[in-house]
């Protein structure tokens, strides 16, 4: 929805190297993903104590969101597109691996909150993207299986938990190329932004998908 993955990987990068763990911004994009928590972790093992694991990430969704208001914006062309497929009657949700209160943060900001029949984040789940449980929250907040909803997504993670919930997606190739999702069997498209898609060609996308799952 929003092209912000290099304001998380310079924030990620900032806040590791205060904790002496120096990375370049391409390693960032490869292994900073997840909830912040196993984030930490997993960089860390038990370094920090949880309580500790905390502050860390407060701090830097703290920082993130300091730094990406005067910016923040919808990828060119969603405002329409959503505002399609709201008076189409079609059940949107969304499942992020954002804590809330960076999902809130985008939501009340751009006031898009009636948009959607669910709004899942961070602390919604036991664990993070590739686990497909955000997605299938997501899909039964709508009352649908994960198979009957089409996924958007920027992230390598997030096209990986598509796939693990049984849910074709469409790639926004905002952060990543589309050469890096060739592991991938459940992709309908790719997609730049949302200037030139319409619901009719998305819908007509689904019909006809042939995918291995």
């Amino acid at each position: 929805m929003i092209d912000n993955m290099m304001v998380h990987h310079r924030a990620w990068q900032k806040q590791l190297a205060s904790l002496g763990l120096e990375m370049s911004l391409a390693e960032v994009q490869e292994k900073i993903h997840g909830v912040n928590h196993e984030i930490l972790e997993r960089l860390f093992g038990d370094r920090f104590t949880p309580a500790e694991r905390l502050q860390i990430a407060k701090a830097k969704e703290a920082a993130y969101r300091e730094i990406y208001l005067p910016d923040l914006q919808l990828i060119k062309g969603l405002p329409a597109f959503l505002e399609e497929i709201h008076q189409a009657g079609i059940p949107m949700a969304i499942g992020t691996a954002a804590p809330p209160e960076n999902a809130h943060f985008v939501l009340d900001n751009l006031d898009l909150r009636h948009y959607f029949k669910g709004i899942f984040h961070s602390d919604s789940v036991k664990k993070g993207k590739p686990d497909p449980e955000i997605f299938q929250l997501a899909a039964a907040s709508m009352g649908l299986q994960p198979s009957d909803c089409i996924v958007f997504e920027d992230s390598v993670a997030g096209a990986a938990t598509a796939q693990n919930a049984g849910s074709p997606s469409i790639i926004i190739t905002t952060t990543h190329q589309a050469e890096e999702f060739a592991a991938f069997s459940n992709i309908l498209q790719f997609i730049k932004d949302y200037q030139t898609i319409r619901l009719s060609n998305v819908q007509a996308l689904f019909r006809n998908q042939v995918i291995e799952l």
